[in-house]
């Protein structure tokens, strides 16, 4: 489990390709080591992956062709920054919404609004996904536990603060980037038990 508070950015410094597999390593933030080992899972932009192997600070995972298809981290190359988080421990505070680090779907920046000290940004979300987007309801972006700030048909904007621009790399998501969807699962839960319930009365 993940709790959305992103703990900073790595940058991938190698990439290995496979018959269906992709291997990419991280140069990891020092503050990100400690109690590391093989079979741990760390977050990559909300997608949730597991340690193969640590070389000091460079710390290598496997993606399988699905996360490839499902996410954004198909599309990266060396020198790119994911948000990375570490699993939750039992004890750590939740400071964003419980996260299960299992991507749905990407979608794109479809538009850009800066203040002075304010971002805004909405998103295109694709069938069926937008089904599970409510105003105030949770999101899951890039790994960011973010508020859904207005909801319209498939489109919803989130609005954002200067620590999670410095913090993340929606500080620097221009108009077009694809971003990793996780919805709230509990979300999700409770509006596939309505529609079910209204159709079996139906």
């Amino acid at each position: 489990m993940f709790t959305g508070i992103v703990q900073g950015t790595a940058e991938i410094v190698a990439l290995e390709e496979k018959p269906g597999l992709r291997t990419h390593t991280l140069a990891l933030p020092g503050e990100l080591l400690p109690g590391l080992v093989t079979g741990a899972s760390v977050a990559h932009n909300g997608c949730c992956l597991t340690v193969t192997d640590i070389q000091d600070d460079r710390v290598r995972f496997d993606l399988m062709q699905e996360t490839l298809k499902v996410t954004n981290l198909g599309t990266l190359k060396i020198g790119d920054r994911v948000n990375v988080e570490r699993a939750a421990r039992f004890g750590d505070d939740i400071g964003g919404h419980a996260m299960s680090g299992h991507i749905v779907c990407t979608a794109p920046v479809c538009d850009r609004i800066d203040t002075e000290n304010n971002r805004q940004l909405w998103f295109q979300v694709p069938a069926p996904w937008h089904r599970y987007l409510f105003t105030k309801g949770y999101i899951g972006i890039d790994g960011v536990s973010l508020t859904i700030g207005e909801v319209e048909g498939d489109r919803f904007c989130v609005n954002l603060i200067p620590e999670t621009l410095e913090r993340t790399n929606l500080g620097w998501r221009q108009i077009g980037d694809r971003v990793n969807i996780e919805v709230d699962p509990q979300t999700q839960a409770i509006v596939e038990t309505v529609e079910r319930v209204l159709a079996e009365r139906g």
